[in-house]
Formats: structure tokens, C-alpha cells, sequence
């Protein structure tokens, strides 16, 4: 089921609006994807002016960077160690920006959205 982002049928105070026209297909939304650990899957979708967005449903590797030598690596993703935005994303390994998740190289915290990117760009941190 779409979301529709359209205009609301009633007014702040709680009137009713008569609306002009109908619903209108630049006005509807998307669920929110939700990024797994596993064998890399994307989701291509087409977006207003024919744009493309890439969204990122299973991960298997991330763009690393050592604050120490900025240097950047390709590491694989273990486990997601901690997610601030949901508790229940850690025991389900769901990546979002801010989670913490747990590499070849160390712990690193996710600087990208995998969800709107579709990669997902992580930095190092100390224990």
C-alpha cells in the first residue's frame, strides 16, 4: 500500500477543507526500508524528474574510514552491535544511520542512510 503525502482533508482547527483536485502519483510515498545483514540486494525505483534512488535491503560489506590515517577500506559486516534509533533493530540486524555495527576491522558507526543511498559509509571507533 502506497502513502499518500498529500494535503491533509481538514485545517488545523479541526474544519473540513474541500479539496480541489484528487490524489495526484508525485504525491505518494514509500515505505521505509529497513536494511538486513546478508548477501548484498538492491532496490532500484524511479523518482520525480526520472532520478533514480538505490535502495539498500541487505548488506554484506561497508565503506570503512580510520579517523587515525583517513584512509578508507572495504570491510565485511559482522553483527550490528547497537541501534539508538530502535533497541529491537540490535537482535534483528537492521542497519540504520547511527547504528554501531561490528567489522573485520573494529566497530564503526554508520554515517550514511542504506535505506536512501544504498551504501553504507561507516567510521571507526575506539572502545
Amino acid at each position: 500500500m502506497a502513502l499518500w503525502q498529500g494535503k491533509s482533508k481538514r485545517k488545523p482547527t479541526g474544519g473540513r477543507l474541500t479539496l480541489s483536485r484528487k490524489k495526484r502519483r508525485f504525491e505518494i510515498g514509500k515505505e521505509p526500508v529497513s536494511t538486513f545483514v546478508g548477501i548484498e540486494k538492491r532496490q532500484v525505483s524511479r523518482v520525480r524528474g526520472g532520478n533514480v534512488k538505490v535502495r539498500m535491503l541487505k548488506a554484506q560489506f561497508a565503506n570503512v574510514v580510520d579517523p587515525a590515517n583517513n584512509k578508507a577500506q572495504k570491510a565485511k559486516i559482522i553483527t550490528v552491535k547497537e541501534n539508538s534509533a530502535n533497541p529491537n533493530y540490535v537482535q534483528r540486524n537492521i542497519i540504520t544511520k547511527g547504528a554501531v555495527i561490528q567489522t573485520e576491522l573494529g566497530p564503526a558507526l554508520v554515517t550514511s542512510r542504506p535505506g536512501q543511498d544504498g551504501a553504507i559509509n561507516a567510521i571507526l571507533v575506539k572502545e
